[in-house]
């Protein structure tokens, strides 16, 4: 993955001096029509509902997420978190409302149309999902294969991907001889093949120990702060909040990656909480906010995590 877009989309947090471009801005990813193109979400609810044999799961659900940021959706188990990931990958369909990606309505679309939509989008499920029968390399470069790309196109970009996820080394590895954390990020690996620009993480971090978990944040905010991703990030757990909402990632001098405090440098704008209870958003908004907000119920989750 490439890191040319880390200064830029850091200064996306500040004003432009006097609101002007720059003169070389045709050069940047200020130029005029990507600004154009940033105004359309990456993702859209539009009042969506739906049921599961008239048991409402969704009850009129409305959001956006913008380009380049992170929504992370927070709610207890059957809230319909995992129901919102399925509808916007067309695994299911709202009985009314619209589901937008990058401005296209794909409420109706068949299961061709949405091959072709899924394309666009990274999809990281909460156990990794690894073909154990395949090899890491294998695994990484599933959908390369079953695209047919030439071999000598499969493998750089396969070491590409594991080394965005620190794990070339495991690369001739079977999934059996890799610890829980280590199968997490070669399933991030291979949801990342092709540069998606859309990435869902459904409870990536579940079951792992702290430190693991930290790992597979930092990876979110990799995508979020130097590759400029969309994504949602449906968890429950509270520490996954405070790292994606506290802290960004930047290139050094020396070329490392690296992690710094929100409020060091700058203030984080591209990450938002919404919070779901019995299928509708009770919260939305800054971690700040939902750290004063005085719903008892938001207090009791907050506690309970």
């Amino acid at each position: 993955m490439s890191s040319t877009n880390t200064e830029i989309h850091q200064s996306t947090a500040l004003p432009q001096v006097g609101g002007q471009i720059s003169e070389n801005a045709a050069d940047s990813t200020f130029a005029e029509v990507d600004d154009r193109d940033r105004i359309v979400p990456a993702i859209e609810f539009r009042d969506v509902h739906l049921a599961f044999d008239e048991r409402p799961v969704l009850g009129g659900l409305s959001f956006k997420v913008q380009r380049g940021e992170t929504k992370i959706i927070l709610g207890g188990s059957g809230c319909g978190k995992s129901t919102t990931i399925k509808l916007v990958l067309g695994l299911l369909k709202p009985d009314s409302g619209q589901v937008l990606v990058d401005g296209e309505d794909i409420t109706h679309y068949d299961e061709i149309e949405m091959m072709r939509v899924r394309k666009k989008i990274g999809m990281i499920f909460q156990e990794g999902a690894l073909f154990d029968s395949l090899s890491v390399y294998d695994n990484v470069a599933f959908r390369l294969h079953e695209q047919g790309v030439p071999e000598e196109e499969v493998e750089p970009e396969v070491r590409r991907m594991l080394r965005f996820v620190n794990l070339e080394d495991a690369i001739d590895k079977m999934p059996i001889e890799l610890s829980g954390g280590m199968r997490r990020r070669v399933g991030i690996a291979r949801a990342l093949v092709g540069d998606p620009k859309i990435v869902m993480f459904d409870e990536p971090t579940a079951g792992l120990d702290p430190p693991t978990a930290r790992t597979i944040c930092e990876l979110a905010m990799k995508l979020r702060d130097l590759e400029d991703v969309s994504s949602i990030f449906v968890t429950h757990e509270m520490n996954n909040l405070d790292y994606l909402c506290s802290e960004y990632a930047v290139v050094n001098d020396a070329g490392d990656v690296i992690f710094e405090k929100e409020g060091e440098r700058l203030c984080l704008t591209n990450t938002k909480v919404m919070m779901m209870r019995d299928g509708k958003p009770i919260f939305h908004g800054t971690d700040e906010a939902l750290k004063r907000a005085e719903d008892t119920y938001i207090q009791k989750f907050l506690r309970g995590h």
